[in-house]
């Protein structure tokens, strides 16, 4: 069975040479779109042999999977970002998934490490994630934002989890603060939401609590008080956006 990797990428010149090496000898071919980078991104690309497809009008996380996805000529295909990796375990796993013949979509746990420690609790693990379909059973949804990729039958379950280095600094976390509530922001103005000052402070009220308390983010100590407190400017910032949308041009 051939395996093709696909991986969207704008400036992912710290963390692709990782993730490409951490495909070892699973992959027969690696499928990387680019949106854009002004880094060494493309040449770690090239470098490694993959098939590059520049794509600078930026559609939104989904869409631009999928054009990766129609690109990929393997049996099977692995979606991964460039800040993940796998594991030796895992890919024996992939291995044999895809001989075995049971599914069209397998997914998987995902480890995420927050300024380098890894989070058990959160919400964060196991995050079980459709990674692995069959070429032509699946599609990614067009979020802008938070996409998955959504087969059209029965979802076989790996054990192994893969590994996600997310945060890997602070910078990284004011980065993805707004970026991802822009783009909520702009998901839910889209769908016709409406908000107030008063909603968007319960939104990040609610936002700190669930992931403090209620999905025990207590229990990864301060690593948790700060995915709790990052969670919750998300969520208030991207209510607090979408007022701003709602204004009158």
């Amino acid at each position: 069975m051939s395996l093709s990797v696909i991986i969207i990428t704008l400036n992912e010149a710290a963390n692709l040479a990782d993730c490409l090496a951490s495909l070892a000898d699973i992959a027969t071919e690696v499928v990387v779109v680019d949106s854009g980078s002004t880094d060494n991104t493309l040449d770690i690309a090239y470098t490694a042999g993959a098939k590059i497809i520049q794509n600078k009008t930026w559609p939104g996380f989904g869409p631009q999977k999928n054009i990766a996805l129609d690109a990929a000529t393997g049996d099977w295909i692995l979606s991964l970002d460039a800040d993940e990796r796998l594991t030796e375990e895992l890919r024996r796993q992939i291995r044999a998934a895809t001989q075995s013949g049971q599914f069209d979509a397998f997914e998987m746990p995902r480890l995420s490490y927050f300024c380098g420690k890894p989070v058990r609790h959160c919400g964060w693990y196991p995050d079980y994630i459709v990674r692995l379909v069959k070429r032509g059973t699946a599609r990614f949804s067009d979020k802008l934002v938070h996409e998955s990729l959504v087969p059209s039958g029965p979802v076989g379950r790996l054990d192994t989890p893969l590994l996600h280095y997310s945060y890997r600094t602070r910078e990284d976390v004011e980065r993805k603060v707004r970026s991802y509530s822009d783009a909520g922001a702009k998901q839910l103005f889209a769908r016709g939401k409406k908000t107030s000052q008063a909603q968007a402070l319960i939104h990040g009220a609610w936002a700190f609590l669930r992931t403090y308390v209620f999905q025990a983010g207590f229990l990864d100590g301060m690593t948790g008080w700060h995915i709790a407190e990052m969670n919750m400017r998300s969520s208030y910032l991207k209510y607090a956006k979408l007022i701003e949308l709602q204004k009158p041009a």
